[in-house]
C-alpha cells in the first residue's frame, strides 16, 4: 500500500484523483503493486511526452470585457502567430494580449464565431504551432489530455478519457455534435487544446460543466470550416438548404432521418428533396438518426454544392443542392448550446 500511496500522490496533480483513484482501485486486476506501478508511469510518460511537443504552442491569453479583465488560454496553429481560443475569451473582448515565451504581444482577432464558440487571433511573432488529429477518430473511452493555464498557474497538463459525443445539452442544441471530455478543467482553461496521445490537436475546449469535472469541446474539423471560410471569403458563410426532418417509425437502409417539410423556395425544394424522402448522407457525412442532420449542416458552406443521399419509395437517389446564405431571419450566429440548429429544423 505505501506503494500505491506514493505513486498517487506523485501524480494525482496532474492527472486528477479521479483518474489515478480509479486506477488503483483496479490494481487487484493486475494482480501486484508493480504492475498498477507499471500502468501509472506509462501513463505519466505519455504525458509528458505530450506536454514536451504541444505544450510550447499553448499560451496564455488576457484581455477585457464589459464585466471587467479575462483569462484563458490559446494554441498556435501556423508559424506565422495565428492561435485558436474559445469565443468567451476572444470573441467579444478587447485589448486581447497573447503571454508566449516571457513577452506579452498584442493581439489581432481575425475571426469572433458565435455559432461555434471559438475565435481566431493573430500575434506578429514567428511561433511553434501543433499539429492536427482526427476528432471523427476518438471513441468512447479514448484517452485525452488538456494544456491549459488556469487561473495564475503555469501550464499544467489534464489527462482524461473521451466520455461522450452531443448534439446537446439540458435541451438545448449545439451548432455541432461536441466530444464530451472527463477531465478536470479549471478557470482559466476554456481555449485549451484538447490533445490525443500523439500530441495531436482533436478539439478546442469550449464549455465546462459539473463544476468543471469534464468540459464540452469543439472538435478541430468544425473549427478548421470556420478558419477555412475566412481564408476563402474573409468571413464565415455558414449553408442554409431548408430542411426540417424527424425521426421515421422504421429505419429505411440504416436510417430514420425523415424530411417533413422542405421550406418554399429554398435551394432543398429548388433541388428536389421532398417531405418524405429519408436522408442517408449529406455531403461527405452520413446520417442515421436525425441529430445527425444537425452535425452536417454545420458543414455546410454557402454557395458550395454538396450531395445529397436520400431514400424514396425505396429506391436511393442523390441529388445536388446549393446551399444559401441563412435567411434575413436566421442569419444571427447561434451559440454553442443554442437553441436549435442553423440551417436545418428538427421536429418534435
Amino acid at each position: 500500500m505505501s506503494c500505491r500511496r506514493s505513486i498517487f500522490r506523485h501524480l494525482s496533480w496532474s492527472f486528477g484523483p479521479a483518474i489515478c483513484g480509479a486506477l488503483l482501485a483496479a490494481a487487484p486486476a493486475f494482480g501486484a503493486d508493480d504492475e498498477s506501478r507499471k500502468v501509472l508511469d506509462a501513463i505519466q510518460e505519455q504525458v509528458q511526452a505530450v506536454l514536451e511537443k504541444s505544450g510550447p504552442a499553448v499560451v496564455r491569453i488576457e484581455a477585457t470585457d464589459i464585466h471587467g479583465r479575462l483569462a484563458g488560454s490559446g494554441f498556435f496553429i501556423d508559424p506565422n502567430g495565428t492561435l485558436y481560443t474559445s469565443y468567451s475569451v476572444g470573441g467579444e473582448s478587447q485589448d486581447i494580449t497573447v503571454h508566449f515565451r516571457g513577452e506579452r504581444h498584442q493581439a489581432t482577432r481575425l475571426v469572433s464565431d458565435l455559432r461555434s464558440g471559438i475565435a481566431l487571433l493573430k500575434i506578429e511573432a514567428q511561433t511553434p504551432f501543433v499539429s492536427f488529429g482526427k476528432a471523427r477518430d476518438l471513441a468512447l473511452a479514448t484517452p485525452v489530455i488538456a494544456l491549459g493555464y488556469p487561473m495564475e498557474m503555469p501550464l499544467t497538463p489534464s489527462f482524461g478519457i473521451v466520455g461522450g459525443f452531443d448534439g446537446k445539452y439540458a435541451g438545448r442544441f449545439f451548432a455541432t455534435t461536441h466530444i464530451r471530455a472527463n477531465l478536470p478543467v479549471q478557470r482559466g482553461e476554456s481555449g485549451a487544446p484538447l490533445l490525443n496521445t500523439k500530441g495531436e490537436v482533436v478539439g478546442i475546449l469550449i464549455s465546462t460543466l459539473d463544476n468543471g469535472s469534464a468540459s464540452f469541446v469543439l472538435p478541430i474539423e468544425a473549427a478548421e470550416k470556420v478558419r477555412m471560410d475566412f481564408i476563402r471569403f474573409r468571413e464565415v458563410r455558414p449553408g442554409w438548404i431548408g430542411l426540417a426532418v424527424k425521426a421515421a417509425d422504421a429505419p429505411a437502409v440504416g436510417s430514420t432521418a425523415l424530411i417533413v417539410e422542405v421550406t418554399a423556395e429554398s435551394p432543398a425544394q429548388k433541388a428536389g428533396l421532398r417531405a418524405g424522402d429519408i436522408l442517408l448522407q449529406i455531403g461527405a457525412r452520413p446520417i442515421t438518426i436525425p441529430d445527425d442532420v444537425l452535425d452536417a449542416s454545420f458543414f455546410l458552406t454557402a454557395d458550395d454544392g454538396v450531395p445529397v443521399r436520400v431514400i424514396r419509395d425505396g429506391t436511393e437517389v442523390q441529388i445536388e443542392v446549393q446551399p444559401t446564405d441563412p435567411p434575413t431571419a436566421r442569419r444571427a450566429a447561434i451559440p454553442a448550446a443554442g437553441a436549435g440548429p442553423q440551417g436545418l429544423r428538427v421536429g418534435p
